[in-house]
């Protein structure tokens, strides 16, 4: 799940002059080889898809088209290709309906330069559910245009997942400072807290991450933004700067070269797939990882794979972490994972585009969210205490429900979310150690939002970024990279973050400074 400008502009692909023709030209099919010419009692849609696309016969699917008196068409894409498929449909006349698109990737945002999708700046508070919040809203706009309803993810959801019978075993306490953190690595890594009496164990796994390094959710943007880095941009003197460009940054890279030197990092660090993320955490070879809180879920369900009876003592989380001087800084989220975009191919008209708006909003009420986000109420679940509780799962039809609610449907929601956010009822199991979560969860949101550091420039997107950030971004974060595995020198990395201002950067952090100064007015 990212939000950073760097990342997003990462896999950006250099579309040809035929996209904007393309774009422009309102010709070619509307998604799977549809007529260009939109039908309004079909709407077209192209999201992400996380198992088996669901049968357009199946209860789901039907129940969604009864709900909102239109068929729907939905092209599923697997989450892994779904960037991939996106530059393609972009560069193609046959753009569907609705797509669900990262909104500050550059082939998106070519295309919408292009005319290829809807300006909804002036047009959307017209249809209430897909507002959402509007600071959230501009943080998905491109400049300030808003070419799409977003869908809502938390505003914040960084956190550090511990292996709780490890920090028993090694008699250390829950950390509150990134000293903390660096004690229970090291304790982790050398006092055999698994008791098999090998040295196999360490503390902190960091995957490979994909793409560019600066990441909401990358451990090292993480821990960059503890020892006081801007998330992503920040002030500094007065003005906009990258968060490489600042002391913080080097501070916080010196800790994690440190722990990688030593050891208590998995020795994979820049290797190991992020689909294997949760893999040595509950094969008892690593007992620390920095992501979003949910991966508390998901661990908590590997464990209770492996043993029912004890899975509730084996992880603890905990909020951000402060600095080794005491002061906090907390890595918040954009508030959006994506957006819903209406491309102009088949929508052509204003009154194609209202009609348009207007199924888009009732499927953002409460009642369709339920749908995408909970499924039928009554067959698969129902509602106890203002929840979703899950029912029938033991008949395969009411299961298919439920599988195409999760891996699928979910993905068409905006304010929707089986979390602690959105407008849908919250699933929780209901187990003890998963509502301990849950609870848990609640008020360290609450509390770390209070030293949140927010991304001035997420809604801003700089054309010199869009042109250059394929071949400028990596030059950083690969450097990063090389220093953390003692490949280069602090210095050589200062030289390296001279190579990004002399190759355009300087550019880029004059546009963003100028972009964000205007948007107020």
């Amino acid at each position: 799940m990212s939000a950073s400008r760097s990342r997003l502009m990462a896999g950006a692909l250099t579309l040809a002059t035929a996209l904007l023709a393309s774009a422009c030209s309102g010709t070619g099919g509307g998604g799977g080889g549809e007529s260009n010419q939109a039908d309004a009692n079909t709407i077209t849609f192209m999201t992400k898809l996380f198992g088996t696309a669901p049968n357009p016969q199946g209860e789901l699917h039907q129940a969604i088209e009864k709900f909102l008196g239109k068929k729907i068409k939905v092209t599923w894409v697997p989450n892994a290709d779904y960037q991939e498929k996106v530059n393609v449909t972009l560069a193609s006349d046959n753009i569907p309906d609705v797509m669900v698109v990262n909104p500050k990737s550059p082939a998106f945002g070519k295309a919408a330069a292009a005319g290829a999708f809807w300006d909804l700046t002036d047009k959307i508070k017209k249809y209430p559910n897909l507002v959402g919040d509007e600071k959230v809203l501009l943080n998905s706009s491109i400049n300030g245009k808003i070419y799409g309803p977003y869908r809502t993810r938390p505003l914040l959801r960084s956190a550090v997942m511990i292996r709780a019978d490890w920090l028993k075993k090694v008699g250390l306490e829950a950390p509150k400072t990134t000293d903390d953190l660096y004690k229970i690595a090291e304790a982790f890594t050398k006092k055999d807290p698994d008791g098999n009496g090998k040295d196999d164990t360490y503390g902190l796994i960091i995957p490979k991450w994909p793409g560019v390094e600066f990441a909401a959710s990358n451990p090292f943007n993480v821990i960059d933004v503890w020892f006081g880095a801007p998330n992503n941009w920040g002030e500094r003197d007065g003005k906009l700067v990258p968060e490489f460009d600042t002391p913080e940054f080097f501070e916080a890279n010196r800790f994690m070269k440190k722990m990688i030197q030593e050891g208590l990092v998995n020795p994979d660090w820049n290797t190991l797939d992020t689909a294997k993320w949760n893999d040595p955490f509950v094969q008892n070879k690593g007992g620390i990882i920095i992501d979003v809180d949910v991966r508390a879920t998901q661990l908590l369900d590997l464990f209770k794979e492996q043993d029912p009876q004890t899975y509730g003592d084996k992880v603890l989380t905990v909020g951000n972490l402060s600095r080794p001087d005491g002061k906090k800084f907390s890595l918040p989220f954009s508030g959006y994972n994506d957006i819903l975009a209406v491309s102009k191919q088949r929508v052509k008209t204003e009154a194609q585009l209202d009609e348009l708006l207007k199924t888009l909003d009732k499927l953002a009420s409460k009642e369709g969210q339920v749908l995408l986000s909970n499924g039928i109420e009554g067959r698969n679940f129902k509602v106890e205490n203002g929840e979703a509780v899950l029912i029938n799962q033991d008949d395969p039809k009411v299961k298919q429900v439920q599988d195409d609610v999760d891996k699928a449907f979910i993905q068409l929601g905006t304010q929707a979310s089986t979390g602690t956010t959105g407008i849908a009822y919250p699933r929780v199991p209901p187990e003890a150690p998963y509502r301990k979560d849950l609870a848990e969860r609640k008020e360290r949101v609450a509390e770390d939002l209070k030293t949140a550091v927010f991304d001035p420039s997420l809604p801003v997107v700089p054309p010199t970024l869009v042109a250059k950030g394929a071949t400028l971004n990596p030059i950083v974060t690969d450097a990063r990279v090389k220093y953390l595995a003692g490949q280069l020198t602090e210095e050589q990395l200062k030289a390296e973050i001279k190579r990004w201002y002399d190759g355009g950067g300087t550019q880029i952090a004059q546009e963003i400074n100028d972009l964000v100064s205007k948007l107020g007015q």
